[in-house]
C-alpha cells in the first residue's frame, strides 16, 4: 500500500520482485512492427522484446498532490519544520538513481543542467530550428516527467526498463539546441545513450542472476555471493538496510554503507570469504539529509521529535541501523502530530534479494477529519483482530495500539508514491514495541475519470463512484489490521522462545519445527518471497473484514451503501487480479511487482472456490471480470479465511521450504491466464505520476509553490527542489 514494505509493508494503489527478462510475442499495429528480435551467440534469432512496453508513455499521466489548503493551516514553526525535512528527504532521495541503474545519475546531471539552463518553450523553439521534429521534442518531454516520477529509468512499480521513444540522433540535437553547456550536455549523454537506449533482455528489468540488473550490486555479484555475505553479516549483526554489495573478486568483498562521515574501515575473514566494511557510501547526499535535519531541530514540536531527528542525523552521519532503530522508537511514541514524517532506507522491493531498502523520505500535514475515522479502528481493533480465522496463539501477545492518521503529502520522495505505510520494518520493534500506520489521503484521491475497464457495464457506475471509499477502507485495513497483526515464532536467547514449544501447526497437526533463530528477520528468511507474501497476506486481511459491517460504521457506511463498497472493494481486488498478469514474464516465469503477484495469487483462490464466485467473460480483445456478489460472504470469505491461515502459519513459523513452494505454484501463471495476459497487455495504460509541491523560505517566511500536473510541470517542480 505502496505503498511499500519489508514486514511493515506500503500500501500501492494499483500498484517492487523485478524479475522480467524479457518479452512478449510479437505484435502489429498498423504497419509498425513493434518486436525486436535478439540473436545469441549462434546468430539465431530465438528471443523478442516487445518494444512498446518499455519505450516511455506517448502521453504520460501527471496528477497534483494537492496539499495547498493543508499547509496553508500550518503555523510558520510547523511549515518550516515541514520544509527542512521536506528538503532532506530531497536530497537523499538523489540516492535512489545510484539504486537503480549506472546511466540514472548521468540522466538526471544531464536533465537538471538542461532545464537550468532553457525553459521548455525556448528550448523547443530552438530544437525545431535544429531540424528536431514537434513528436520528438514531446516525446522528450514525455521521458523527463517518466524519468522525473520514477527517480530512474526504471518504472518504480514494476521494475522495468523505461526507453525514449524519439530516436538517439533526435535526442542528442535537442541537447545541441541547448542555449548553454551544450558540449558538457553532449559529452554526458555520449557515455550513458547506448545504456539509455538498450534494448538487451539482460537489462530490461532489474534483478540479478541473468534477469536482469541492480546496482545494489557492484561487479558480476550472484545470490551465491549474496549468501556468503549475509552469514558475516548476520554474525556482526550489520543490516543490510543501508548497505550496497561489491565484489572484490573470487570470495572477496566489500560492503559499503550509507554514511555521511567515512569512519575507518573493516576487515574480516570467515570461512575463506575476505570481507571489508566502508563507510561513507553517497556521502555528499548523506551529509545533505544531515545538513538539513539539523535545520528542522529547532522547529520541532515537542522532544520525541527533537530526539528523533537527532538520532537520524546520527544515523545518516555515521551509518548506524541501531540509530535508526532508536529514531523509530521516538516517531512511534509522536502520537498524532500536526506534521508527520519519515526518512530512510525503508522498503526492499527492489532489492532482488528483498533486505536491502531503498532510500525514501516524506513530511505530510495530518488530515484530522480521516485521522478521526482511523483513530476509531484502531481504538476498536480488538474484536476485528479476533476474527481474523488463524488460531489465537498465532497472534500477537499485546496488540500494541498505534498511531493511524490521514495525511496530505507535502513531499514524497523516492521512486514512487504509495497510498498507505505501515512502519517501521524492523520486526523487534513491530514485534514488541509498535509501528504507525499512515493513510495518504491526497493520493488515494487523485484519480483519474476515465471509464474503468475490466469490469461489466453494469459495475461501472458503481466502482466508479465508490472505488475511492473503497479503496480508503481498505488502505485502513491492510495497513492496521494486516501488516499490523501475526506473530513471529522467535528463539529469544539462551534456550528460550517466544512461544510455547508445543504449539500445534494446523497446517500439519504437528507442534511447530521451525522458527526464527537469533538474527534471523521475516526478510532474511524469505528473502525474494518476503514482500509478495506479506502484501498477498495484507491484502487478504483487508478483503476478509471489509465484509464486517460494524467495521464499515466506523467510516460511517451502513446498509445498503455498506454493502456496495465491500462489493466494490472486492471487484477492485479481482480486477487488479488479471491487471496484475501486466508484470509477469512467461519467458522467465518471473512477477514483476510484489502487490500484483499477491493479488493474482488472490484471484486464483477466489477462482478455485469454483460455485460461481468468481468468472470471466472474454472476447477477441477485452475481457471483463464477474464477481458474484451473492457469494461473497459464504464462498469468498471462507476461500480467504482458509488462505490466509496458511499464510499466516508460514510466516509465523519461517517455514520457508513449505511456504515459498505453495505460493510459487499458486502465482504460476497457466495457458488460460497467459492468453488473458495477452489482452491485458494490448489495452496497457500508462501508469500515473505525481507533480509534487514544493516550499523554500524567503526571508522569515516559508513559501509554497505549486505546479501544473503536465511534464511541464514536473520539469519545474524538480528544478525547484533541487535549485
Amino acid at each position: 500500500i505502496t505503498a511499500k514494505a519489508p514486514v511493515s509493508k506500503g500500501f500501492s494503489q494499483s500498484q517492487h520482485h523485478r524479475q522480467s527478462k524479457a518479452s512478449s510475442p510479437r505484435r502489429i499495429l498498423g504497419n509498425c512492427k513493434l518486436g525486436t528480435e535478439i540473436a545469441n551467440d549462434k546468430g539465431d534469432m530465438t528471443q523478442e522484446v516487445n518494444k512498446e512496453r518499455y519505450l516511455a508513455p506517448k502521453e504520460q499521466p501527471v496528477f497534483r498532490l494537492d496539499c495547498t489548503k493543508a499547509f496553508a493551516g500550518l503555523t510558520d514553526k510547523e511549515k518550516t519544520y515541514a520544509h527542512y525535512i521536506s528538503q532532506a528527504s530531497w536530497r537523499g532521495s538523489i540516492v535512489c538513481l545510484a539504486q537503480t541503474s549506472p546511466e540514472s545519475p548521468v540522466l538526471f546531471s544531464i536533465f537538471q543542467d538542461l532545464f537550468k539552463e532553457n525553459t521548455v518553450t525556448s528550448l523547443g523553439d530552438a530544437a525545431q530550428q535544429n531540424g528536431v521534429s514537434k513528436e520528438s521534442f514531446n516525446d522528450l518531454l514525455q521521458f523527463v516527467a517518466a524519468f522525473y516520477g520514477n527517480m530512474g529509468n526504471y518504472q518504480s512499480f514494476g521494475d522495468t526498463k523505461i526507453v525514449p521513444r524519439l530516436p538517439v540522433d533526435q535526442f542528442r540535437k535537442i541537447l545541441e539546441s541547448s542555449k548553454g553547456n551544450k558540449d558538457a550536455l553532449l559529452a554526458k549523454f555520449d557515455k550513458v545513450k547506448d545504456q539509455t537506449y538498450s534494448m538487451d533482455p539482460s537489462v530490461l528489468s532489474l534483478g540479478m542472476d541473468g534477469n536482469g540488473i541492480s546496482t545494489y550490486y557492484i561487479g558480476d555479484v550472484t545470490s551465491a555471493d549474496v549468501e556468503k555475505v549475509r552469514k558475516y553479516m548476520q554474525q556482526e549483526k550489520i543490516s543490510p538496510y543501508n548497505t550496497r554489495l561489491e565484489k572484490l573478486g573470487d570470495n572477496s568483498y566489500r560492503i559499503l554503507i550509507a554514511s555521511a562521515n567515512v569512519l575507518e574501515s573493516k576487515k574480516a575473514t570467515l570461512d575463506g570469504v575476505s570481507i571489508e566494511v566502508a563507510y561513507g557510501d553517497h556521502r555528499a547526499e548523506m551529509q545533505a539529509v544531515v545538513d538539513n535535519l539539523k535545520a528542522a531541530i529547532p522547529y520541532a514540536a515537542n522532544s520525541h521529535q527533537e530526539k528523533m531527528l537527532q538520532k537520524y542525523v546520527d544515523h545518516f552521519a555515521n551509518g548506524s541501523i541501531d540509530d535508526h532503530k532508536d529514531a523509530q522508537r521516538h516517531w512511534i511514541h509522536d502520537k498524532g502530530p500536526v506534521v508527520e514524517s519519515n526518512i530512510g532506507f525503508i522498503e526492499s522491493y527492489r532489492d532482488p534479494q528483498g533486505e536491502r531498502g531503498e532510500f525514501e523520505g516524506f513530511v505530510a500535514v495530518v488530515n484530522k477529519e480521516m485521522s478521526a475515522k482511523f483513530a476509531n479502528l484502531v481504538k476498536e481493533a480488538q474484536p476485528f483482530i479476533a476474527n481474523l480465522p488463524w488460531p489465537k496463539n498465532y497472534e500477537k501477545d499485546v496488540f500494541l495500539s498505534p498511531d493511524f492518521t490521514s495525511l496530505e503529502v507535502l513531499s514524497f520522495a523516492s521512486s514512487g508514491v504509495p497510498a498507505g505505510i505501515n512502519i517501521p520494518n524492523y520486526d523487534d520493534i513491530r514485534q514488541n514495541e509498535g509501528f504507525k500506520n499512515v493513510s495518504l489521503g491526497n493520493v488515494i484521491a487523485a484519480k483519474s475519470n476515465d471509464p474503468v475497464d475490466f469490469v461489466l457495464p453494469e459495475d461501472h457506475d458503481l466502482y466508479n463512484n465508490l472505488e475511492s471509499h473503497a479503496f480508503e477502507v481498505q488502505v485502513g485495513i491492510h495497513e492496521l489490521l494486516g501488516h499490523g497483526t501475526g506473530k513471529l515464532f522467535s528463539e529469544t536467547g539462551n534456550g528460550e522462545f517466544n512461544f510455547p514449544r508445543d504449539t500445534v501447526n494446523p497446517l500439519t497437526g504437528q507442534p511447530v519445527s521451525t522458527w526464527y533463530k537469533q538474527g534471523e528477520t521475516w526478510d532474511s528468511k524469505f528473502q525474494s518471497f518476503a514482500s509478495t507474501m506479506e502484501e498477498c497476506r495484507a491484502e487478504s486481511c483487508g478483503i476478509f473484514l471489509c465484509t464486517e459491517l460494524k467495521l464499515l460504521e466506523i467510516f460511517g457506511y451502513t446498509g445498503k451503501e455498506a454493502e456496495d463498497i465491500y462489493y466494490v472493494n472486492w471487484l477492485i481486488m479481482v480486477r487488479a487480479g488479471i491487471r496484475a498478469l501486466e508484470f509477469y514474464t512467461p519467458e522467465t516465469k518471473k512477477w514483476g511487482q510484489a502487490h500484483m503477484q499477491g493479488r493474482y495469487a488472490i484471484l486464483r483462490i477466489l477462482e478455485e472456490a469454483g460455485q460461481g464466485l468468481v468468472g470471466f467473460k472474454i472476447t477477441e480483445d477485452n475481457v471483463m471480470v464477474v464477481l458474484d456478489r451473492s457469494k461473497i460472504l459464504s464462498v469468498g470469505r471462507k476461500a480467504i479465511g482458509d488462505f490466509l491461515v496458511k499464510l499466516q502459519v508460514y510466516k509465523s513459523t519461517a517455514d520457508v521450504e513449505n511456504g515459498t513452494k505453495y505460493y510459487s505454484e499458486l502465482t504460476s501463471v497457466p495457458e488460460k491466464y497467459l492468453k488473458i495476459r495477452e489482452i491485458i497487455l494490448g489495452r496497457k495504460k500508462p501508469r500515473r505520476i505525481f507533480v509534487q509541491p514544493h516550499t523554500e523560505i524567503k526571508g522569515n517566511f516559508v513559501e509554497f509553490s505549486d505546479f501544473d500536473p503536465t511534464p511541464e510541470g514536473v520539469i519545474r517542480s524538480f528544478q525547484a527542489h533541487f535549485a
